[in-house]
């Protein structure tokens, strides 16, 4: 039988009964008499040191533990909270040529988002240097699509004052959210490492910033081969770029088995539209069905695998404000060659 803390009342009361056995004819449940005044400050004490000790015996145990104690768990299993990461990628620099842009030069975003170049670099003939940069601040607001303009925050002799970037400025990731980082606690936890079992690459992948999801094939390219895919869900696209690959390629080669081959590669996105019409037909109810089928492509879609259109449905229905609706597209589950992911695409709402 579980054990059950008493309740305040019942430690007032309990207490009250312990007074009047000890002291006959004491008033212990009046609340303004002596001895009441002190049981009651008595059952207030201890309710509160039995609240504790609930509470300190929660933090026990990863999976109810507070954000504050995820620290020790962390650290007892090997899995520390993952931080923040900074953004990088290439930025293309015009001017006159032999100008010189040094290491450190800042260039910054319309948004204030500032990044500094990693390396000096000289205007060549062709009127460009290209060169690499890192985000100042770490987190995944430094990510920035190919050809965003940058500003040079200091003028520089011979350089044109507007950059560009050359590549995407990828890979910037926030620190990780603390229901991920339980959620890999408790990933090593129930499945400890096997040195190459398919359940480590998965682990080996989530222990790069900004990855989120991850999955394994073995054998997908032949007898030896470990195949792994994995997403970006906090990022603009889930999709990972090549740098984002490389990443995880380089990160899981450093403690994969010298007898696997290895090749990591990003899902090939697969768009499914929607028709929806709606009961009611409100903005505030649109928002709500959007939200719940981002929610089931992100528990569900997973490369090469099968979206359900009875699951589809069920979201939609379960949409707050949703009370009554007819899907008329997607009409049958929706079935996806090896590598292709299902993505949300449009809504048409009739």
């Amino acid at each position: 039988m579980p054990f059950e803390r008493d309740t305040l009342p019942t430690l007032i009361d309990q207490g009250a009964a312990e007074f009047e056995t000890r002291l006959p004819g004491v008033l212990a449940r009046l609340r303004n008499s002596a001895i009441g005044v002190i049981n009651r400050v008595m059952a207030g004490g201890l309710s509160s040191l039995y609240k504790y000790a609930e509470y300190l015996s929660n933090q026990w145990w990863p999976d109810q533990a507070d954000e504050e104690f995820l620290p020790l768990h962390g650290a007892r299993w090997g899995r520390n909270r993952l931080s923040a990461a900074a953004a990088t990628g290439s930025v293309r620099f015009t001017g006159a040529i032999g100008a010189s842009i040094p290491l450190g030069t800042v260039v910054q975003r319309s948004d204030a988002a500032q990044y500094a170049t990693t390396a000096d670099g000289v205007i060549a003939v062709s009127g460009v240097a290209i060169i690499t940069v890192q985000a100042v601040e770490a987190g995944q607001a430094g990510n920035a699509v190919i050809a965003t303009a940058l500003t040079l925050t200091s003028p520089i002799v011979g350089v044109d004052s507007v950059a560009t970037a050359q590549t995407a400025l990828a890979s910037g990731a926030d620190v990780e959210a603390i229901e991920a980082w339980r959620a890999r606690i408790l990933a090593r936890i129930r499945k400890p490492p096997q040195g190459g079992a398919d359940f480590d690459y998965v682990d080996w992948a989530l222990a790069v910033p900004g990855v989120t999801r991850a999955w394994v094939y073995p054998g997908e390219q032949g007898a030896g081969t470990v195949v792994v895919r994995f997403v970006r869900d906090d990022d603009a696209a889930i999709i990972p770029d090549a740098g984002e690959v490389a990443a995880v390629q380089s990160a899981i080669d450093a403690v994969r088995p010298v007898t696997a081959t290895t090749y990591v590669m990003a899902p090939i996105p697969k768009t499914q539209n929607f028709q929806i019409q709606l009961t009611p037909n409100t903005a505030s109810t649109r928002a709500a069905v959007v939200a719940e089928l981002q929610a089931l492509y992100q528990r569900q879609g997973t490369p090469g695998g099968t979206m359900l259109i009875s699951h589809q449905r069920e979201a939609i229905s379960t949409s707050a404000g949703e009370t009554d609706h007819l899907l008329l597209a997607p009409a049958t589950n929706q079935a996806h060659a090896p590598g292709q992911i299902p993505t949300l695409g449009t809504i048409t709402w009739l």
